[in-house]
């Protein structure tokens, strides 16, 4: 499973011109569910991401988690960071789960994160949507499950 986090200060994620998930100060998480990828993969991202320190304490550090600083998580699904371009330039999607499977890991995920305490909206699985941000800083980190980078 693999995740691009961007701490925002604000993002939203619109369907056909209609909101779909919005959030405040957090995390906006695009989210590709691997062929191979089991709950395992999704309860580590989950952990990951609620824990993960890239907000600035009193000090300036990146020290405080979406936790700690009382945010939001925005959750995406995006079938296209396994997009793989290494033969050519027209990416293969074959080392990404199947439609269901990517539905259930991803929906799973989600859980993961509002158990974890977080209000967590999201966008709309399998359709085309309009992903707007405010990445702060810029922050932006790469997450993989299976630890590849």
């Amino acid at each position: 499973m693999r995740a691009v986090v961007e701490r925002v200060s604000r993002a939203q994620v619109t369907v056909n011109g209609e909101i779909a998930g919005q959030i405040g100060l957090g995390l906006l998480v695009l989210l590709g569910v691997g062929r191979d990828d089991t709950e395992a993969d999704a309860i580590y991202l989950a952990e990951k991401i609620a824990g993960l320190r890239v907000f600035e304490d009193d000090e300036g550090k990146m020290n405080r988690s979406v936790q700690d600083v009382g945010g939001s998580v925005l959750a995406v699904s995006q079938f296209t960071l396994y997009g793989d371009v290494r033969r050519g330039k027209r990416p293969s999607f074959d080392a990404a789960a199947p439609p269901e499977k990517a539905r259930r890991l991803y929906e799973f995920f989600v859980e993961k994160i509002r158990a974890a305490g977080l209000r967590c909206e999201t966008g709309r699985f399998q359709e085309t949507m309009r992903v707007e941000l405010v990445n702060e800083g810029p922050v932006t980190i790469l997450l993989d499950s299976k630890k590849e980078f």
